[in-house]
């Protein structure tokens, strides 16, 4: 009973038009966790919320917890069973995190609440995003735009590689534990997405490797079951993102790998070819290419590679699934 008066405490039910008006109007950053009421709120990250409450204060921080069925705002979260945690300030939607992700959860709410305060502090413009479940648009991934963009566009100020968490390190229960050593290595996340691929895009996405003996057995394992999708950017460090995840990655084949790189993910996750847990890019036009082809609304800027990445946000994130994507291409797998 005395742990449940503490999460009653912890995060705020909002369950009425009323509330949710008055919650947008708190100062300071709310964490909204928007669940349905079959199964509840996520209860996981009560103490990873507990805990971030008591390492940064009360004042500009809050939690609460907002049934979709109970709020005509959430109608297009209803039915989705994977968590969404809906971060706002000043009234507007700032972040959005999807699954009960608790280092993701744990360095946007740092992240958000430092931006919080040089808004309040600095008078600072703040960031805000649209999220496709609460926009008429069909949109499910946005960032800040800019005047004079087309309204369908995304703009990211820093170069991005695209990530694969392939399916069989998906099997094996080792997504999370990539995300985190993902994370810890100076990456960011800008979105995620669980897809089973087809045989088709497969094999448009491998046909570089059409004639190699081994293609075949590629295309099947990569359709074989869902993989985790990650679109990364780095603020760490001086290589480019491509670079960087190539290095995390580690050289292709498992057993070359842990001989050679044995902190890398492959010599850790992987196995035997082609089971090497993960995917990136071979170099920024192999990002673009692999970019058309999973994300054809998506768009890269016609500037030099350094030069921010342009997209169109056409990519949908089924609730009932979450695994990550990322841009980025490697030699074939």
């Amino acid at each position: 009973m005395g742990s449940k008066k503490k999460e009653t405490a912890l995060q705020v039910n909002i369950s009425t038009q009323e509330l949710w008006e008055e919650m947008l109007s708190s100062k300071g950053l709310t964490v909204v966790d928007v669940y349905q009421g079959w199964c509840g709120p996520c209860k996981p990250v009560v103490s990873l919320f507990q805990k971030m409450r008591i390492e940064v204060g009360l004042d500009l921080l809050h939690f609460a917890l907002a049934e979709a069925d109970c709020l005509d705002v959430l109608e297009k979260y209803r039915g989705r069973c994977e968590p969404t945690f809906l971060f706002y300030a000043g009234g507007e939607l700032v972040a959005l995190v999807r699954g009960a992700n608790a280092p993701l959860l744990q360095k946007t709410i740092r992240e958000q609440l430092q931006a919080e305060k040089r808004v309040l502090a600095e008078g600072r413009e703040r960031r805000v995003i649209k999220d496709e479940a609460l926009s008429d648009e069909d949109e499910c991934f946005s960032h800040e735009k800019e005047d004079g963009d087309d309204e369908d566009a995304v703009s990211s100020e820093k170069a991005c590689t695209l990530a694969v968490i392939k399916p069989d390190a998906v099997a094996h229960g080792k997504t999370d534990e990539i995300i985190m050593k993902i994370q810890e290595a100076g990456f960011d996340i800008l979105t995620n997405e669980e897809r089973t691929m087809t045989e088709a895009e497969m094999q448009l996405f491998y046909q570089h490797r059409a004639g190699e003996e081994a293609f075949e057995q590629l295309v099947h394992h990569m359709c074989s079951g869902p993989s985790r999708l990650l679109i990364l950017t780095r603020t760490e460090g001086t290589e480019d993102v491509v670079t960087a995840w190539q290095t995390l990655m580690g050289p292709c084949d498992p057993d070359v790998a842990r001989r050679e790189q044995p902190d890398s993910l492959r010599a850790q996750y992987g196995t035997e070819m082609p089971f090497n847990a993960v995917h990136g890019s071979r170099d920024s036009e192999d990002a673009r290419r692999e970019l058309a082809l999973l994300f054809p609304s998506f768009k890269f800027s016609d500037q030099v590679p350094e030069a921010p990445l342009v997209v169109r946000s056409r990519v949908c994130f089924p609730r009932t699934q979450h695994f990550f994507w990322a841009l980025e291409t490697e030699s074939w797998v």
